[in-house]
């Protein structure tokens, strides 16, 4: 069977959180939204990050070997859709501190991990990317977690699933 019949399902349901993948090798950097990011694993710890394999942030990741995973906040959709579009240069604008594996990190997210790429794994139309986590720290404490549930139709997912 190549395709199932999602119609009048629940699939959009399945939740988690939205963040902003920064990328980058030297001066060439980027950052792309993600909502299917989760731990893979306690010892060592572990991410596991769908990615798009024809996107440029792909090609900066393999070449890198390293990311960040900038959590967003409640009150960060617009970060979240301004990171989901093809908009050039989509860094700028934005204060970015390098972590200490020299991926860009999102000044204003809530905290980010720092993570070195383990291994690839294909996933259908997309890569996953698991990635050891190097550090993490929290940047900016007492807000909530954006959920992929807040974002309404921001992937243009909902045609995938029409009623």
């Amino acid at each position: 069977m190549n395709s199932i019949d999602l119609t009048g399902t629940p699939v959009k349901h399945i939740n988690h959180g939205v963040y902003v993948i920064g990328v980058g090798l030297g001066e060439r950097q980027n950052a792309f939204t993600a909502a299917w990011v989760m731990q893979a694993s306690f010892q060592p710890l572990l991410l596991a990050i769908s990615i798009n394999s024809t996107h440029y942030s792909f090609r900066l990741l393999q070449e890198s070997g390293v990311c960040t995973v900038n959590v967003l906040g409640q009150d960060q959709y617009a970060l979240a859709e301004h990171f989901g579009s093809a908009a050039p240069d989509k860094m700028a604008g934005f204060q970015w501190q390098q972590a200490e594996t020299g991926a860009p990190v999102l000044s204003d997210s809530l905290a980010y991990f720092d993570c070195r790429v383990s291994h690839y794994a294909d996933a259908g139309d997309h890569k996953i990317a698991v990635c050891q986590v190097l550090r993490a720290a929290t940047l900016n404490p007492g807000r909530r977690p954006l959920l992929y549930s807040q974002t309404g139709d921001m992937d243009g997912s909902n045609a995938l699933y029409e009623e």
